[in-house]
């Protein structure tokens, strides 16, 4: 069982190395959707990923519309706090592809648009911050999507 965890345009480094390493440890596959806001070997993205980089599958795509044509997009779950719909309320299966935007932009409103009904949020007071952490959110929602397959008992 493995899961997808899919960074849109991800700005900042140390976000990405500790998605990576999150990744190394639960198994689960990186994508990078051009364009990244830093070169990949970005001394710090390397560091927050410590030394997890030669057991890492990494997937980099050249643009969002051509990992769309790649994938099954059935199996897409969109995360935004731009939405109501919450996470722990869709059933997550193997092989899902948690999507995250850009820390800075988010999701592009025309994927927002063509996967309404595939987009999910993180719960949080508005009136306190503005969104959550990329790292924090992609560690939140893969986290329930192992509990709810069972994926460390199998």
């Amino acid at each position: 069982m493995q899961f997808n965890i899919v960074l849109f345009s991800p700005q900042i480094p140390p976000n990405t190395g500790n998605i990576a390493r999150l990744c190394a440890a639960t198994k689960s596959v990186l994508h990078l959707i051009k364009p990244l806001g830093f070169d990949i070997d970005d001394k710090k993205m390397k560091r927050a990923g410590l030394d997890y980089w030669d057991i890492l599958n990494v997937q980099i795509h050249e643009s969002l519309e051509d990992f769309i044509q790649k994938y099954d997009n059935s199996k897409f779950i969109f995360l935004s706090s731009k939405v109501e719909k919450v996470y722990w309320d869709h059933q997550f299966q193997d092989g899902d592809f948690l999507i995250f935007g850009s820390e800075t932009t988010g999701l592009p409103i025309n994927i927002m648009e063509q996967f309404k009904d595939q987009m999910f949020t993180i719960p949080q007071y508005e009136d306190v911050v503005r969104c959550l952490n990329l790292s924090n959110s992609a560690s939140i929602v893969l986290y329930e999507a192992i509990r709810q397959v069972d994926l460390f008992n199998k």
